[in-house]
């Protein structure tokens, strides 16, 4: 079993809801979560005129190699709705591999750790308070160095919100 980081997030729709069906597909397909981080509220940050984000972070263990994970991950989404037809645009469910053990994978259609890791509070904040002191697998900086460093980058605007936990949204 690998122990494994996972993005989820959610801006149309009803967003609570549709990361607790995220969860529990994920858990369906072999996917054990570990920990649940709170829920943030975040704003868009790429196509601005868009709902805000709903995000969270799990940790997960599973025997699932990277590719398969994707696999499941891509099905899941795609069973739920989530449309690709704006890059970067509005979704009824998103689920990113940020981490996979200290493992590095250098394909066409899976980047790991996800590249834009070190850049995205609304990724950062919640990991960070998983596992502060993970670091990451290519520049062995902390998950807690990393959010402290983007947040306190004025270049682009970064904000996250905590919501709530999700044991409040009672998964």
């Amino acid at each position: 079993m690998k122990n494994v980081f996972l993005s989820l997030g959610s801006n149309i729709g009803e967003r609570e809801a549709q990361l607790r069906q995220a969860i529990e597909r994920l858990e369906a397909a072999g996917v054990q979560v570990v920990r649940t981080s709170s829920v943030y509220e975040t704003e868009p940050q790429d196509l601005r005129e868009q709902p805000w984000f709903l995000n969270l972070v799990l940790e997960v263990e599973t025997g699932l190699a990277p590719i398969q994970l994707l696999a499941t991950i891509l099905e899941i989404e795609e069973s739920m709705g989530r449309k690709r037809e704006v890059p970067k645009g509005p979704r009824s469910i998103d689920i990113d591999i940020l981490l996979y053990g200290d493992g590095i994978v250098e394909t066409e259609d899976l980047q790991i750790p996800h590249p834009r890791l070190a850049r995205r509070r609304f990724v950062l904040e919640p990991l960070a308070e998983l596992a502060p002191d993970l670091r990451h697998p290519q520049s062995n900086r902390t998950m807690r160095d990393l959010l402290r460093e983007v947040m306190g980058d004025n270049s682009f605007t970064n904000n996250a919100v905590t919501v709530t936990s999700i044991t409040d949204l009672e998964c």
